[in-house]
């Protein structure tokens, strides 16, 4: 079988593929650890991180079979890999090449930058699930279009295709070739002197919010949202939509 997450690095820009197209990438717990390993790799030799899906989909969101047995360990687990770019020291760049959906849509939004690909799609549906959003993403989508967009996003199920997600603020731009377009913005830090990249990133989440780190907040939104996910999973509504879905 081939790895759930491939690693190449050219030029010095780490390009991170999550890589089960026949499932739409969709998270596993081995996904997960397999992803979280390639953003360490990359920390230790590259100057920028490229993140992208194989296939069609950018990362339909966690496996459900595993979402559906997951307590908050495996919660915690399911989180790993997204939650390892959200605090790569490295400037990290979603190249969002098709749908980006649950916890695919956190994989985009850990990222400091994202590029739509034309037919991306940013699609929260938590709610629609029946489950709470996790992995910090309250945190993260308010972050990136403002409280009001964010709360059409996970209250009443708006969701954003390309052009939106530029519109919104979710996204930098629409690229026909979304990899390519985040390998020539990756170019930038590629050329410039290691230190210097780290230390802008380093201040950059200093600067946020005086006197805090941004990626303390993600991981206080994280822990916010694990009880009330945790709860929801074990709902009799979740598992009726799951067994649904799992019928379909």
């Amino acid at each position: 079988m081939s790895d759930l997450v491939l690693y190449h690095v050219v030029d010095r820009v780490a390009l991170i593929t999550v890589n089960d197209p026949d499932r739409r990438n969709a998270v596993t717990d081995a996904m997960s650890q397999q992803l979280a390993a390639a953003v360490a790799a990359a920390e230790a030799e590259a100057h920028a991180v490229v993140l992208t899906g194989a296939g069609k989909a950018f990362c339909a969101g966690a496996d459900l079979s595993a979402l559906g047995a997951a307590a908050k360990e495996g919660l915690e687990r399911i989180y790993a890999g997204f939650m390892a770019v959200g605090r790569c020291t490295l400037p990290t760049i979603a190249a969002v090449n098709g749908a980006a959906v649950g916890a695919g849509l956190n994989l985009a939004l850990a990222a400091d930058v994202r590029i739509a690909g034309p037919h991306a799609l940013f699609d929260p549906r938590f709610q629609k699930l029946g489950i709470h959003p996790g992995g910090g993403a309250t945190w993260m989508l308010q972050r990136a279009v403002g409280p009001q967009v964010a709360r059409a996003a996970l209250l009443f199920g708006m969701r954003f295709d390309a052009e939106a997600a530029v519109r919104h603020g979710l996204a930098l731009s629409v690229a026909e070739d979304p990899v390519a377009a985040a390998l020539e913005l990756a170019a930038g830090p590629a050329a410039a002197p290691r230190e210097v990249v780290l230390a802008t990133k380093a201040s950059m989440r200093a600067t946020a919010i005086p006197g805090f780190l941004d990626t303390d907040h993600h991981e206080a939104a994280k822990d916010i949202e694990l009880g009330p996910q945790a709860t929801s999973i074990e709902s009799p509504e979740f598992k009726a939509r799951l067994a649904a879905a799992q019928r379909r």
